[in-house]
């Protein structure tokens, strides 16, 4: 019997309180324990009373041993789902109307233990004494109303304050299980956002370790190439010591030959002096010149919308850009003379970008924006790496760098202009910003108005912004 329940209605159907150890306890049971040393008692059921007041049930047997009493109280054909019981350490009441039994018992017992059955129309209880000790009665005598209503009463509390305490403590158990898993939720979180950190971290030593490896083989194969150059030389040089025997031992034979010609007179010398002289002695280039024809620029527009003075800025401003170097860079010292190139980084940050290596390019942007600041590639670049990492203000920052270096507007720049536009804008819808972001789809537009993707672009930025107007 659970402690101090406070007239509960049995709903257990026929098996009633089952508890482990009641399995086979029933009335009429040849098995069950006798009060050996103690008493039996069972009596007559009282009389009738007002049908308007509860009969009390007298017709119960109870036996008994040093350490527990057994109960059996007939339900008198009543629904076993119409029965209460409530049970404190000295107090016992049955409700199974119109039957009331009331128990004030004699000494305490540990109702935490205590096991009741129902079954057969009959309760069986197992009240287990708290003091070894053979009862005289089950219930005290002599108890007048007014000891009997303070004993019910302070049943009543009793059970109260249990209840009480175990509504408390379910309260405090459910409290440490909350606490419980949102520790273990935070913990599961950290070790998520460790495991992230890792797998950047890993991405960013790998792509170390490829660019390393690849300036590695670049430096073997720049040393094979030179080896392979200083042995050309070394066979250009043998070659040519050997020519150079083999024509001095041709004019030894020659020298020889004339020796013995020589009483033949002397124009048969002078004759094989100039063959010699013919032979060693290449003849003359011929001398001639070259023209050049330099195609002019032809600008596709008519000269009354000709934009001449803006190329020439335009080109101008280029070639100063392609002229200006930052050569005072500590780290140039380890680099090879192509890894000084910002043409050559741009190229390798495109690489690097279309494999999806975003922060490898951003590194090859970076160390080419310091050797040169002044191409607006770069930044323009770098802005479409900072969009694929999310980090809309740097996309920002560099989509308007790149926009600033791209002037005068002419139509050598009119794609990259429509490049740093869309950027942008698209960092604006992706940060809210929408009016920001249609006047740079706009702007891209004017550039391009026939660009089918940046139109459909554009006409969903202004759906969204009605529509945030119209909730507004």
């Amino acid at each position: 019997m659970e402690s101090a329940r406070w007239w509960r209605r049995s709903t257990l159907g026929t098996q009633g309180f089952r508890r482990p150890g009641l399995e086979g306890l029933a009335l009429g049971n040849p098995s069950f324990p006798s009060n050996q040393a103690g008493e039996s008692s069972s009596q007559p059921r009282s009389a009738p009373v007002d049908p308007g007041m509860p009969l009390q049930v007298s017709d119960y047997s109870w036996q008994q041993t040093k350490t527990a009493v057994f109960l059996s109280l007939p339900l008198k054909g009543v629904c076993v789902r119409d029965t209460d019981v409530f049970c404190t350490e000295n107090y016992l009441k049955v409700n199974f109307p119109p039957f009331l039994f009331e128990a004030f018992l004699y000494a305490p017992i540990d109702d935490e233990s205590s096991k009741a059955k129902i079954g057969n129309d009959t309760i069986v209880f197992t009240l287990y004494k708290k003091e070894a000790a053979m009862w005289e009665t089950l219930s005290v005598t002599g108890v007048d109303k007014e000891m009997m209503q303070r004993i019910r009463e302070k049943s009543i509390l009793q059970a109260q304050e249990r209840a009480k305490e175990a509504t408390e403590a379910k309260a405090a158990a459910k409290r440490e299980d909350q606490k419980y898993a949102l520790s273990v939720m935070m913990k599961i979180e950290e070790e998520e956002r460790k495991k992230i950190e890792d797998m950047k971290e890993n991405e960013r030593i790998k792509a170390t370790k490829e660019l390393e490896a690849w300036k590695e083989y670049q430096r073997k194969a720049e040393e094979q190439k030179k080896i392979q150059k200083e042995e050309k030389l070394c066979q250009r040089e043998k070659q040519i010591k050997e020519e150079r025997k083999k024509l001095k031992y041709k004019t030894s034979t020659r020298n020889s030959a004339s020796r013995n010609l020589a009483p033949k007179g002397r124009s048969s010398e002078n004759i094989f002096t100039e063959k010699l002289k013919e032979d060693s002695i290449p003849a003359p280039r011929s001398v001639g010149s070259i023209k050049i024809n330099f195609t002019p620029r032809v600008f596709p527009t008519a000269l009354r919308e000709s934009q001449v003075a803006e190329e020439e800025e335009w080109l101008h401003k280029q070639a100063e850009a392609r002229r200006a170097m930052n050569t005072d860079i500590p780290e140039l010292c380890d680099l090879k003379e192509e890894e000084k190139n910002p043409e050559w980084l741009k190229d390798k940050g495109n690489k690097l970008f279309a494999t999806e290596n975003y922060l490898a390019a951003i590194n090859a942007y970076n160390l080419a924006i310091r050797l040169n600041n002044k191409m607006p590639l770069l930044y323009l670049n770098r802005a479409a790496c900072h969009l694929k990492l999310k980090n809309l203000h740097k996309a920002i920052e560099d989509s308007s760098k790149a926009l600033e270096l791209l002037m005068p507007p002419v139509i050598d720049n009119a794609n990259a202009r429509m490049k740093a536009h869309v950027r942008r804008g698209t960092a604006f819808c992706q940060l809210e910003l929408y009016v920001e972001g249609l006047q740079d789809y706009e702007a891209a537009l004017k550039i391009d108005p026939s660009n089918k993707i940046v139109q459909i672009d554009a006409e969903k930025i202004r759906n969204v912004i009605q529509g945030t107007e119209l909730k507004s």
